[in-house]
């Protein structure tokens, strides 16, 4: 359908009271069977699909506001609303609607809002229409008391609407004020306000277009000055003529876009400073007057984006070098000032209003305006910005990656915009703040397009950490080229906090780009030299970056960790930090815990080879000693491989999906040695298949006898804690030389009797148990060591069936 008449975007009202653009399409009515009705018909222009189908309800309230919208509500907070394009198509589908209400299409509203009681009815039967008192200054108190009266009742205020419009009434009050404002007359001003702003609370579109154009804002505005409640008079009209005043930065030649702006500023004034605030009113009762302000905004939005003569001239202005600095702050303000109101549309709206600035070169015109010393310029040059970073990013990607290839990397856009939050001179940094969340949002993969070849991640990184990356550390570095920070003063350790935090947003998200670069440049030894800053919380960012890169449990980060000797900074601070029980003890001793629950092992080997004799008399947590006692099983395990193997086996992920507590019959079993036999039973010297046997109980032997030394050690190391109070490190911590700890192998297998080869065994070649016997008592000794043996290999294949069901 090609038919511009019928052309309308269809909008919902959302639970904020903002109008959502649910799309675009043509418009129709007709019988609907399954509605059992005659309906409105909306299908979209894009695909035909059906945007709405909505019954014309003979009971529903549908009203027409400023000639080319229809609202009206489905049910119950659930509010409609078509806008068409031209005047002609909306009278054409009021006509409609009208007729299958049975209404007069002169009217703007075809029911009544609320139901009115049957009492109200009845009386209202007798007086089909209200007669308003005659318009004179003697009768202004009465006609107050009439709007007041009809405000409670829906019934009234309709019929007291269209008396207002029929009548010409607000033009008439309009001229009574002029004259009580010449003769002074406070007590009728007091009138004219209260019936002025009654006449807002009727919530009537036809009202506010009388009240709002061009020859009467201003003095409706004038009533509102005098609210009784009171001691003086506002003064808005002189805001409005005198200090608020607009300014054509490009002369705007269609005369209704230009009035529509002024019209626009005085009602959001209205509504944001004269009138009382709405926790005054009755809910909902301004809500025509918001949709009036949303629907101008938009409105505007659109006449100005398609204007190109007028846009063209604007970013011409704004990249001539020959432009004076006043008219180019008055050009970025008014673009500032377009962008925000762009913010109304809805998103496909806001798609093609965006991408109607990128064809225009709002990005390089931004660059040109970034790059100017006028900070008020630069500052709202920033939220412009902000305006297209937030809505596309991926634009603003693509138009540094472009430029990278003709500009060196000092004018680059993004370059720019570090410079401006590295040199931000406001105390608190706001600036830099808001400058540091758009990177975050330019680096941030999760919002990067994933293209069919994937292709905008790894070439953005790659642009950024090529281009950008050294200018974004370069405070960092140029601070920490000693042992402790250069400048720590509040400024400087803000901004390296800011610094720090992208830093580690990047550790995060953006792996082997930031682990090049932080191993190649050393960076994270320079970022723990700020361990030494007076400022806690830029002590405890540099900590937070260590912690991200250990959480991540990357082999290469652990190794350029362990040759740099990167715990250092942080044990001098936990040294240094004492007893004290803060922010700095607790995340410090929360990384070493970490790699002591994660069982990281090349990182606690280096942590107690090192740094042992400093940490060791902390035992007001078990963390120190758990470290430690993990180490010695790692160095165990290293001494006896067979025993490490075993252990794999029984903790493999293949044989079982979590821990597994022995039942406690195989813990007998496990537990249970040939001196455990009983009496009279012995034990001769194994032939080789029992040999092999034993063989295979060995390692299960020992893996047991190893886990009641653990547990006891353990328990020695809970009984000799300290846990009433907290001591710190009493000697001086040494980082010249590694400490290493031989620890001896203590395999219990060995002293483990029946053993083979145990010292003084029964089965020892050469031991009194090895002499003969008779072949009768030889025999049967044979047999019991065979059904032994039986059972022991029963047990043990059980064992494992029961490994394998796991």
């Amino acid at each position: 359908m090609t038919d511009t008449r019928r052309r309308v975007k269809v909008y919902t009202l959302n639970e904020d009271r903002q109008w959502d653009d649910r799309g675009t399409g043509h418009v129709s009515s007709g019988y609907v069977e399954r509605l059992k009705g005659m309906s409105l018909l909306v299908r979209a222009e894009s695909d035909g699909s059906l945007l709405l189908e909505s019954k014309i309800n003979p009971n529903t309230a549908y009203q027409k506001q400023q000639d080319t919208l229809i609202v009206w509500s489905e049910a119950e907070n659930y509010d409609l609303a078509l806008s068409f394009q031209e005047k002609a198509g909306c009278d054409e589908i009021w006509e409609k609607i009208c007729q299958v209400q049975g209404k007069d299409p002169s009217v703007d509203i075809t029911q009544d809002l609320v139901d009115e009681s049957e009492e109200e009815r009845f009386d209202d039967m007798s007086s089909p229409g209200l007669e308003l008192p005659s318009c004179d200054l003697s009768r202004l108190e009465e006609i107050a008391e009439l709007v007041a009266s009809s405000l409670p009742s829906p019934l009234r205020r309709e019929k007291l609407a269209l008396a207002l419009e029929n009548e010409g009434y607000i033009k008439k009050l309009l001229e009574i004020f002029h004259v009580c404002e010449d003769l002074e007359n406070i007590e009728g001003l007091h009138h004219l306000y209260e019936i002025i702003k009654g006449i807002f609370l009727l919530n009537r579109t036809a009202l506010f277009e009388v009240m709002f154009s061009e020859e009467c804002i201003m003095d409706v505005i004038g009533c509102l000055e005098y609210d009784p409640s009171l001691s003086q008079s506002r003064k808005h009209r002189e805001f409005l003529t005198k200090t608020a005043k607009f300014k054509e930065v490009i002369p705007i030649s269609d005369p209704e876009l230009k009035q529509k702006i002024h019209q626009t500023y005085r009602v959001q004034y209205i509504q944001d400073m004269v009138l009382p605030t709405p926790s005054v009113f009755e809910e909902n009762m301004l809500s025509t007057l918001h949709s009036f302000i949303f629907f101008n905004k938009v409105e505007i939005v659109g006449m100005l984006q398609e204007d190109e003569k007028f846009l063209t001239e604007l970013f011409a202005q704004l990249t001539d070098e020959a432009t004076d600095e006043e008219k180019r702050q008055e050009l970025v303000n008014f673009l500032k000032e377009f962008c925000a109101f762009s913010q109304t549309l809805q998103p496909q709206n806001r798609d093609a209003f965006f991408k109607t600035l990128s064809n225009m070169g709002i990005l390089p015109a931004l660059e040109v305006i970034l790059g100017m010393d006028d900070a008020q310029v630069r500052s709202a040059a920033t939220d412009i910005f902000s305006y297209l970073v937030e809505y596309n990013p991926s634009m603003v990607r693509e138009f540094v990656m472009q430029e990278a290839q003709q500009n060196d990397d000092d004018i680059l856009l993004i370059n720019l915009i570090i410079e401006h939050m590295i040199c931000d001179t406001d105390p608190e940094l706001g600036g830099a703040v808001q400058l540091m969340g758009l990177l975050r949002t330019l680096v941030d993969p999760e919002n990067m397009l994933a293209t069919a070849n994937k292709t905008e991640k790894t070439e953005f990184l790659g642009f950024f950490y090529k281009h950008c990356m050294h200018v974004l550390t370069a405070p960092l570095l140029a601070n920490t080229t000693e042992d402790k920070p250069s400048k720590d003063d509040f400024q400087t350790a803000q901004l390296l906090a800011l610094i720090l935090e992208l830093l580690t947003f990047c550790v995060e998200h953006h792996t082997y780009h930031i682990k090049n670069y932080i191993i190649n440049k050393d960076i994270l030894r320079r970022v723990l030299v700020l361990m030494a800053s007076k400022h806690a919380f830029l002590a405890l960012c540099a900590l937070r970056f260590k912690r991200k890169i250990i959480g991540l449990k990357d082999e290469f980060y652990n190794r350029y960790i362990m040759k740099s000797f990167l715990f250092e900074p942080v044990v001098k601070a936990f040294l240094n930090n004492g007893s004290r029980y803060n922010l700095m003890n607790s995340a410090i001793i929360e990384m070493f815990e970490f790699i002591r629950v994660e069982d990281i092992k090349s990182l606690t080997a280096h942590v107690i080879e090192n740094y042992w004799k400093a940490l060791e008399d902390v035992d007001y947590v078990q963390t120190f000693k758990g470290l430690k006692l993990r180490f010695e099983q790692q160095r165990e395990r290293q001494d006896n491989p067979k025993l490490d193997s075993m252990r794999s086996i029984l903790r493999n992920h293949r044989y079982r999906r979590d821990a597994r507590t022995l039942e406690d019959e195989e813990e007998m079993w496990f537990n249970t040695d040939e001196d455990d036999m009983e009496d009279g039973e012995a034990v001769v010297p194994p032939s080789d298949k029992t040999k092999n046997d034993d063989d295979i109980m060995d390692p299960i032997s020992k893996f047991m006898e190893r886990k009641k030394l653990k547990e006891s050690e353990e328990k020695e190391v809970l009984l000799k804690t300290n846990l009433s109070g907290r001591q710190s490190p009493s000697f001086k911590l040494s980082f010249s030389g590694g400490t290493k700890t031989n620890l001896t192998s203590q395999s219990s297998a060995s002293n483990l009797p029946g053993s083979p080869g145990s010292p003084g065994s029964p089965g020892s070649p050469g031991s009194p148990g090895s002499v003969s016997k008779s072949t009768s008592q030889m025999a049967a000794i044979t047999t019991k060591k065979q059904e032994i043996l039986r059972n022991r290999k029963k047990a043990w294949c059980i064992s494992f069936r029961l490994l394998d069901n796991l």
